[in-house]
């Protein structure tokens, strides 16, 4: 008897869902239910009597993962016995460090690796380029976020490091010795310290499941594997699940080509485009029916792609009929666009639409500065997406090295970042701390000691044979010490002169190492009066430190904390927020990327002028000519029912000190031609008086410029 939510999906959903084996591909279009797809068809896979812990679902967030899980599991209410939890669920890197652990002795790993984020990765080349002496030339060289930014396209894309210069970084290309030296170190640190970062975890999961023995054991653990957002694969990540399905052809990917937009993360629209090459036999079904969006908003997307070079055929369409066009209208200049946002934005607030849905979306976080200012002029709250991650705040970062320092030793990176805190300690002096911690095991890390509760040489040098510090840090590093033997349950040398344990503190006795909010909560006790001295604004940093305990709490595990705050961090820090208010509504800003897989009822895109739209950087190729495209539809396509375009005429530069330097902007390339007719056109600058555009020094123009001088 069919399940009864398969009755409410619609007949392109349910080919989807009930497709029996072999290779499965959903184009599935902004706003047609992919999720729900996805969710229905774990839903029916398990019904139908497929183990839940051989189901694999690959998606780009944990909170995705866990979302469609649990609504498959309500879905199959008490029939699974809650079995979607046993579903292998998460991101690729999540995956991938889960598989890892498992699998480390095939490749040589140590199970209790420690992952390094990009920040951190970036702080290592950086340590080795000035090591090798490469920042003391006379001439610049690569800075450190090039660096890392070269490893992972080389990783990621799998290119030659050759290759990945000449067209990716040209202006390095006469310092490939020195970056390939400095990779070369950048490698083998992490194998001494027994760390990975986020590109190793991808490459070690391909080297694994390509593997000629344990490949086929790691591709057996799954009958099937689903994968979300298939068009923002890079090539890695296709390789390795090309490598999972050898002779075993169940793989079903979701997605859509016209939102493929990642290409600077190393993402490849080919993957979604050639996915029947790699899977002989697949079946194509493919998603149009919108939920979202109305039918002029889809008309008009429709329209932009229509022109895309290479696409799978598909027209959105929608139940939801309106008389309301989508509206491109032409402003005079920044100040005139920015006017024209906020006047539609206050005008839909008075007619009951909330800030929170509406949404300003923009092609670079910069684009916004100008708007930014006059909704603080207006009253009119906000908030930005696309900034800073919650894990990149340099006090969250502290506070992290200190649990990576008692999960791995030999993590010298996060040694290098806590010994720094210190007064008196600058880099030399960390890094020779750091030399006496490691001793003679720095070749290569050795197993955990039997003594001491698993601690390895690092920590038991540190806490029998405390090296020498500067004066002015020798109390700090006494209270550190304290700190990460409290943390660990351990006892300290007796002969060690250690300050007592203030009032309210767990005592230094021997015995088990205390729960992980136990620990961050000790570390947070040592590491306030520090960070008060190093940072600005502390009691607002105070709060990121609550929260960040507050957060441990749920975890049992200190390894599975630090891993999960690496590969899946919250997006947000407060010492970044607005000003807080008595109000809850805000207008969302975003970049179009952050603004992937989000809808609002009204959406304004702001500065549709080329250059802007696409990006005078982006267009140097076809290829990014035609993703700047696939961006523009993305934004478009995150709208319900009001849709805004707006096209400043000019942009003034202020080259020099004296001067209003201007130059007149051309409208969007994607919005000429057919495309223009499905979009009501406005100009926000015709002189009330004067049906006629208002040109450079008309009469309409003067009137304009006198009107904001004189205004409020």
């Amino acid at each position: 008897m069919p399940a009864p939510w398969l009755d409410e999906l619609n007949p392109a959903q349910r080919e989807a869902v009930t497709h029996g084996d072999g290779p499965l591909l959903v184009v599935a279009g902004a706003g047609t239910g992919k999720t729900k797809t996805l969710v229905c068809r774990v839903a029916r896979l398990i019904e139908q009597g497929v183990p839940p812990q051989r189901i694999l679902l690959l998606t780009f967030t944990r909170r995705a993962a866990a979302e469609m899980l649990a609504r498959a599991g309500r879905l199959l209410g008490g029939r699974s016995g809650g079995g979607t939890a046993k579903v292998w669920g998460g991101t690729f890197h999540a995956t991938a460090n889960r598989m890892l652990r498992i699998y480390s002795q095939a490749l040589g790993l140590r199970p209790d690796f420690t992952v390094m984020d990009q920040g951190d990765a970036a702080d290592l080349m950086g340590l080795i380029r000035s090591e090798l002496g490469l920042a003391r030339g006379k001439r610049r060289f690569a800075q450190k976020r090039t660096l890392v930014n070269i490893y992972s396209r080389m990783v990621n894309a799998q290119e030659k490091l050759a290759d990945a210069i000449r067209v990716h970084f040209p202006w390095c290309a006469d310092d490939i010795d020195g970056v390939r030296r400095i990779i070369e170190q950048y490698t083998r640190r992490k194998r001494e310290q027994n760390v990975l970062d986020y590109d190793d975890l991808l490459l070690m999961w391909n080297v694994l499941a390509n593997a000629p023995e344990v490949g086929a054991t790691v591709a057996d653990r799954f009958d099937h594997v689903l994968v979300d957002e298939y068009q923002d694969t890079n090539p890695v990540q296709a390789e390795l699940l090309r490598a999972m399905r050898v002779g075993r052809p169940n793989i079903m990917a979701v997605g859509d080509d016209a939102q493929s937009i990642y290409s600077f993360r190393a993402a490849t629209v080919r993957n979604i485009l050639d996915f029947p090459q790699h899977y002989p036999g697949t079946h194509v079904v493919t998603l149009e029916q919108n939920y979202r969006s109305t039918r002029p908003i889809l008309e008009a997307s429709n329209s932009i792609m229509e022109q895309a070079r290479e696409r799978y055929t598909k027209d959105l369409w929608s139940d939801r009929p309106s008389d309301q066009l989508p509206v491109l209208t032409t402003c005079l200049d920044e100040p005139n666009q920015c006017n024209e946002v906020c006047a539609k934005v206050l005008a839909h607030l008075e007619e009951g639409i909330p800030l929170q849905r509406q949404a300003v979306l923009f092609r670079a976080g910069h684009h916004s500065d100008q708007l930014e200012v006059e909704l603080g002029r207006r009253n009119i709250p906000f908030r930005k997406y696309g900034g800073l991650k919650f894990v990149e705040a340099a006090h969250v970062k502290d506070m992290i090295a200190f649990l990576r320092i008692l999960e791995n030793p030999y993590d010298g990176m996060s040694w290098f970042r806590v010994l720094q805190l210190l007064p008196g300690i600058g880099p030399g002096n960390a890094r020779r701390v750091i030399e006496v911690l490691r001793g003679d095991c720095a070749a290569e890390p050795a197993q955990p000691d039997a003594l001491d509760q698993g601690v390895v040489s690092p920590l038991r040098r540190l806490f029998e044979q405390s090296p020498s510090v500067p004066p002015a840090a020798r109390k700090l590093f006494a209270e550190l010490r304290q700190a990460l033997a409290d943390c660990m349950g351990v006892t300290l040398d007796g002969e060690e002169r250690t300050p007592p344990a203030p009032e309210g503190e767990p005592s230094s006795s021997s015995g088990a190492p205390p729960s992980l909010p136990a620990q961050v909560e000790r570390l947070r006790r040592f590491y306030e009066p520090v960070f008060t001295e190093v940072y600005e604004n502390p009691t607002i940093r105070l709060r990121d430190l609550e929260q960040l305990e507050q957060v441990a709490a749920g975890y049992r595990s200190r390894a599975r904390f630090v891993t999960d705050l690496t590969l899946d961090p919250p997006e947000a820090t407060s010492d970044l927020a607005q000003p807080p208010h008595l109000e809850e509504d805000f207008l969302v800003l975003s970049t179009i990327h952050s603004a992937k897989g989000c809808e609002w009822d009204v959406v304004h895109v702001i500065h549709a002028a080329d250059g802007m739209i696409p990006s005078d950087m982006a267009v140097r190729d076809e290829a990014g000519v035609e993703e700047e495209r696939r961006l523009l539809y993305v934004a478009m396509t995150r709208a319900r029912d009001w849709l805004y375009v707006y096209f400043p005429l000019r942009y003034y530069h202020k080259r020099f000190a004296l001067g209003d330097a201007h130059g007149y902007a051309q409208l969007s390339r994607y919005l000429t031609g057919s495309v223009g007719t499905h979009f009501e056109r406005r100009s926000a600058y015709r002189d009330e008086t004067d049906d006629r555009p208002v040109g450079t020094g008309s009469v309409g123009e003067v009137d304009a410029w006198l009107n904001r001088l004189l205004g409020p």
